[in-house]
């Protein structure tokens, strides 16, 4: 898994659309509104979940843990050069319960505490990776984290997992994220007013 390697920039954009989203939240009022609240059209990055947004701190402990995780959604996007904000951070994994305790201390790394698809807080530690879905929180980065075991319909997502691309940083940091044709297969499966036009943005690219 996960052995195609790039180093196009893609690390570099990413840092650089963190940078411009904690201009355009600086200062902003708090809505009290978070990333499970946002809603089709704007995204994330009209939540209070934008503010202080920076995915990097877990990426950076998925990556020293060993933990084999993708990234999807508007992070991903970004990764091969939309030009969309986002204040959140989506990840997909493969299930597999030996992967468990990595995840765990990755996410415990960084602070960030569960909950469950009800929004109950679920104990951080690797029995809540059991769970095929788990979102997150942080003072620095929300989400969702998915396994193949929600229902994805007819997208082969598991397939998305094998054939994923990793971007290499100068500093090691190495970041697992969707191919382009697959994350436009996913935004297009979802179908929302901002999937579509990231979509279509994608394709242009």
């Amino acid at each position: 898994m996960f052995d195609k390697r790039v180093n196009d920039g893609s690390l570099e954009r990413l840092r650089e659309a963190v940078e411009r989203t904690s201009v355009l939240t600086s200062g902003r009022t708090a809505t009290g509104l978070t990333h499970d609240d946002a809603d089709d059209v704007v995204g994330t990055i009209g939540t209070d979940s934008a503010h202080g947004f920076d995915p990097f701190p877990l990426l950076r402990a998925l990556c020293d843990t060993g933990a084999r995780v993708v990234v999807i959604g508007q992070v991903a996007g970004i990764l091969h050069g939309s030009a969309e904000l986002t204040g959140d951070l989506d990840l997909l994994w493969d299930g597999d319960p030996a992967q468990a305790e990595a995840l765990a201390r990755a996410f415990g790394a960084v602070g960030c505490r569960l909950l469950d698809e009800d929004r109950d807080p679920v104990a951080l530690d690797a029995r809540a990776f059991a769970l095929p879905k788990l979102q997150f929180e942080s003072s620095s980065v929300s989400g969702d984290c998915c396994t193949p075991a929600l229902p994805w319909g007819t997208l082969p997502v598991r397939g998305f997992l094998g054939r994923a691309l990793t971007a290499s940083g100068s500093d090691g940091l190495q970041v697992q994220y969707l191919r382009r044709e697959d994350l436009i297969a996913m935004r297009r499966a979802v179908g929302r007013a901002k999937d579509l036009r990231r979509a279509e943005e994608l394709e242009r690219l």
